[in-house]
């Protein structure tokens, strides 16, 4: 009998609402903006030396928060200088939502924005089949084979509490080619083997998924796909399965309780590579 769950990103309106939900309730995207402010400007130092134009890629701009805010480090470096800013997002309604902090962004002048809707695997076939190749002074991706001076790399690190839960359980999970689970050592993997420089920074990150031990808690159920990268994971896992990850998640090197709540480790690894 076919197994009733479903991937996660087979239902992207709910995928929209869990990731936003996961936004909302941890540090990710706090630790992601201390580290942009400290460290970006060291990193960005060099990409646009002598030069009348910088090219920039983002790989999954998701709404584009992030992605400002390294342009605003970018423009405080080379000012007056003119950048196109390419963006590959798959989800439309999150380009609708960069498009809205654009437009609500002042000091953009000197930017051109492109957006392409599809996956970066639909982008780097698309550039291969029209046999197009563009040279990037910058691209940071989080969470794709492409020519830069200098690649950022944002991935959850192998420290994380999604490497016991994933390493243990994707197996029993509905992935799917657009749907697997990758942490810093990975990338640390394929970058030593290839003789390839970096610099590795570890940012700390949690976030707080005390609603998922409430049962029938609507937002417990969603940060609980998110995790597993399920719809409605609650409703339609086994109940071994369900009853497996849920005591995974409150085990000490998933998660940590602080003032009766439950912390789930969402630590980050940032990988500068250079050429």
């Amino acid at each position: 009998m076919a197994s009733p769950m479903r991937s996660l990103l087979t239902n992207p309106t709910r995928y929209l609402q869990a990731f936003r939900l996961f936004l909302a309730n941890s540090t990710e995207h706090q630790c992601m903006r201390e580290f942009m402010e400290r460290q970006l400007p060291a990193v960005i130092a060099s990409i646009g030396n002598e030069k009348p134009t910088i090219n920039i890629l983002s790989v999954g701009g998701g709404a584009g928060e992030i992605d400002l805010l390294i342009l605003s480090k970018v423009q405080a470096s080379y000012p007056g200088v003119t950048i196109n800013n390419d963006v590959i997002e798959p989800s439309a309604d999150q380009i609708s939502k960069y498009k809205e902090h654009v437009a609500e962004t002042s000091g953009l002048e000197n930017v051109k924005f492109t957006w392409h809707e599809e996956t970066s695997y639909e982008y780097e076939s698309r550039m291969n089949a029209e046999k197009k190749s563009k040279k990037w002074d910058f691209v940071h991706m989080i969470q794709v084979k492409v020519s830069a001076n200098i690649f950022l790399v944002v991935y959850l690190t192998e420290t994380s509490a999604w490497d016991p839960l994933w390493k243990k359980y994707g197996s029993s999970l509905p992935l799917n080619d657009l749907c697997s689970y990758v942490s810093s050592a990975d990338i640390k993997r394929i970058l030593d083997s290839a003789g390839l420089k970096y610099q590795l920074y570890e940012l700390p990150s949690h976030m707080d998924i005390t609603s998922c031990f409430i049962e029938g808690n609507e937002d417990g159920e969603l940060l609980l796909d998110f995790l597993t990268e399920t719809s409605e994971f609650s409703k339609t896992a086994p109940p071994e399965l369900k009853h497996q990850v849920m005591e995974e998640l409150k085990k000490p090197g998933c998660s940590e309780k602080r003032d009766g709540k439950v912390f789930f480790n969402n630590n980050l690894s940032v990988i500068v590579i250079e050429p």
